[in-house]
């Protein structure tokens, strides 16, 4: 089976042959069609994705896992593990690059799926090292309710002195 990505490449393949025998003796108006062509395609894998977007995760079930860190220098994430419902969803291991990105204020998208309307229990394993050293594993619970229409949790993980005891908290948005 021939994928839509490849079809349109396939496409564009067939159309440069023609207008190039075609167009032959006038350069410029060879130049405008590939231009032309150029636009069409970019304007076609916009639709794709926006096809594939409302397809796979449709805005009435759609369920969005975010990460934020608090306190900025109190954890030094290792890795993160997400379950729905106890099963796996996501799984990531941070690299120095990430770890930064965080401490500078960035919001991490743990995970974007679609969960159908009702109850739903949302568990988080982290391991990461604390300011003091401390090697920290923890595992956390979130019980929500998907109601229809798009769901955002933001998990916000905090570590202040003098312990540097993880605290993890939750924040449903609509």
């Amino acid at each position: 089976m021939v994928g839509p990505h490849h079809a349109i490449k396939w496409l564009v393949f067939a159309l440069c042959l023609t207008i190039g025998s075609a167009h032959a003796a006038d350069p410029e108006a060879l130049d405008r069609e590939i231009d032309q062509l150029k636009s069409d395609v970019a304007a076609l894998s916009q639709t794709l994705f926006d096809i594939e977007e409302s397809v796979l995760h449709p805005a009435d079930t759609q369920v969005a896992v975010f990460l934020a860190l608090k306190d900025k220098e109190g954890l030094e994430l290792d890795s993160i593990e997400l379950y729905l419902d106890g099963s796996p969803v996501s799984s990531h291991l941070y690299t120095d690059r990430e770890r930064e990105s965080l401490r500078q204020g960035g919001i991490q998208r743990l995970y974007i799926g679609n969960l159908p309307h009702g109850g739903h229990q949302l568990k988080a394993v982290l391991t990461a090292r604390s300011a003091n050293e401390r090697f920290i594993r923890r595992e956390v619970r979130h019980q929500f309710r998907k109601r229809p229409g798009e769901s955002r949790i933001q998990m916000t993980l905090d570590a202040s002195a003098p312990d540097y005891e993880p605290v993890v908290s939750f924040q449903e948005w609509k």
